[in-house]
């Protein structure tokens, strides 16, 4: 693909104008390079533009969901609850990309079509939607990790009559259910989020559900209180302890320094005693003071949470038994047990959750062993029966980590397609490059700790070493880096190994791709813990980029 000869050209090019897009361009924009980003929504945001549903809020605490890299910026935004909701989290992006004048070099409404590498001038040729056609020596996918719906192809669903809403595409204006009879397919963790709101508004809410989750209580709660009083409700949970604001604004350096010292990047302290070796008060004590405590450090109960089965099952165990203990029906209960290992699947955070099941306007539909038959125009049709519906929302989740990427026709070294080389499943080096596409890089990309990590540092250290890297290259006259065939290998294979017994890699889940028909079957994300991660990226970039080659001007 020729670009015509006026066609633009920068440095680098960014697809994605969300956490990930905006802080590629602030780094890149004060290390010299000139760049654009392409973005297909009409404004900044990326995950927290399109998830819109209702209850839709960051399971990871405010405070720690936030850019560290700068300590203004850390100092000024005023976060108003334990867990930020989407307005409020898409009201922080906007604030960050008019704070640094991000906007200026953002192209939005546009979607990126192709990217083709052009070997003679060693650049990257993109192709949007609109027929534009542009040039760079670089190419960063910053698209996220979960941008691409997942709609089951259910019999019928064309032909529904009602309102069809995906949580992940939600209109940008409310949605009012009052006096209908609403459906909502799938339980994991968007549906976890909106079926309490929806249950408050809608004449009766059917939940179809095919898998149970497991979901730990948020105990969400205001930040922001009368300023006259001092810390009263100011609570922001540090994890370590309980921190007022004041408190982690006072030592924001300190709470970073103790995240990144953590496998998920989540400053909290994981008990360090495993689970058999205490006895059975001492367990179910840990586990209440978790549970009252709320959040993905759940997971932290003990140390063998995540490698013992046994340990696991105990966890399982008590979870079952509060749903058990919350939900009135017998019958609901049994069919809201999870039997898998817990962590299997991303542990949701929820409020109210379980407690919704007991309002008599709230059908559990079981759809377990008997799937859904089909969608009429009229409803949807499961067991037997059909259940009419005024509105059906698709709570099928996302075409995780390699889904948008498909999407794009990528084309590296000797026309190679990206669906070509990922066949039979992601393969990247460190989840960053690939080889077969130089000057190629994708943020939290496959083979990354990415998902099972806070984003947001996962996001600026990868941001950080590919603009440090960028640097290198330029300061030498280096015109291509590329990841070698072998060391790409040698990471997969690490991967793999790491993955092979690990709890996280015990069930079918969107992190090996099994909610979406055809899918390769490959524990995408790494799962070696963000400090062993980071430190391989360290010790890779201190050696001049091992695994790597680099090409100078003309070779």
């Amino acid at each position: 693909m020729d670009a015509p000869t006026n066609s633009p050209h920068y440095d680098v090019v960014i697809v994605g104008a969300g956490f990930a897009g905006l802080y590629m361009l602030h780094r890149l924009r004060g290390a010299g390079f000139k760049t654009h980003v392409f973005e297909r929504a009409s404004d900044v945001g990326g995950t927290w533009y399109w998830n819109r549903y209702p209850g839709a809020r960051c399971d990871v605490e405010s405070m720690q969901y936030a850019y560290s890299f700068s300590p203004e910026l850390e100092q000024e935004w005023e976060w108003t609850e334990r867990y930020a909701t989407q307005p409020e989290i898409l009201r922080y992006v906007n604030h960050v990309a008019g704070r640094f004048d991000l906007r200026r070099d953002i192209q939005f409404n546009t979607r990126v079509a192709a990217a083709i590498f052009d070997e003679t001038d060693s650049r990257w040729m993109i192709e949007t939607s609109d027929g534009g056609r542009t040039s760079a020596n670089y190419c960063v996918i910053a698209t996220g990790c979960l941008s691409t719906i997942n709609t089951p192809n259910f019999e019928g669903l064309e032909s529904f009559a009602g309102s069809l809403y995906h949580t992940g595409e939600w209109p940008h204006h409310e949605i009012d259910f009052s006096d209908q009879q609403v459906g909502i397919i799938g339980t994991g963790s968007s549906a976890i989020q909106s079926i309490p709101l929806i249950a408050e508004q809608a004449k009766h809410l059917y939940v179809f559900q095919r898998t149970p989750h497991y979901t730990v209580p948020a105990w969400n709660q205001p930040l922001q209180t009368d300023p006259k009083t001092q810390h009263s409700g100011r609570k922001a949970y540090g994890y370590d302890e309980d921190l007022t604001m004041e408190e982690i604004k006072a030592d924001y350096l300190g709470l970073r320094q103790r995240a990144r010292k953590t496998f998920a990047a989540l400053a909290f302290t994981p008990n360090p005693r495993s689970a058999l070796e205490m006895t059975e008060t001492e367990r179910q004590q840990e586990f209440e003071n978790r549970w009252k405590r709320g959040g993905l450090p759940f997971q932290g109960v003990f140390r063998d949470f995540a490698v013992s089965r046994e340990a696991n099952e105990l966890a399982a165990e008590f979870v079952r038994q509060k749903i058990q203990h919350i939900v009135k029906d017998s019958v609901v209960a049994e069919a809201l047990l999870p039997t898998y290992t817990i962590g299997c699947k991303r542990l949701a955070v929820d409020t109210g959750y379980y407690e919704t099941y007991n309002r008599p306007n709230v059908t559990l539909v079981n759809v377990s062993k008997s799937p859904i038959e089909r969608i009429t125009p009229a409803g949807v049709y499961a067991l037997g029966r059909e259940y009419p519906l005024n509105s059906l929302i698709m709570a099928t989740g996302f075409d995780a980590m390699t889904g948008t990427l498909l999407k794009i026709n990528i084309q590296g070294r000797g026309g190679l397609r990206l669906h070509e080389k990922w066949a039979e499943g992601p393969r990247a080096y460190l989840g960053l490059c690939l080889a077969g596409f130089p000057n190629l890089f994708t943020i939290t990309g496959p083979g990354s700790p990415s998902v099972l990590t806070n984003m947001l540092l996962s996001i600026e250290q990868h941001v950080d070493w590919i603009v440090d890297c960028l640097e290198y290259l330029r300061d030498r006259n280096i015109a291509e880096i590329e990841p070698t065939l072998e060391a790409e290998n040698e990471w997969v294979t690490h991967n793999n190994e790491v993955a092979s017994d690990h709890i996280r890699n015990s069930c079918s889940s969107w992190y090996v791709g099994g909610n979406i028909e055809g899918k390769p079957r490959v524990f995408m994300p790494y799962v070696g813990g963000f400090p062993n991660y980071v430190e391989k990226c360290r010790n890779i970039a201190a050696t001049g980029y091992k695994g790597f080659v680099l090409r100078g001007v003309g070779s």
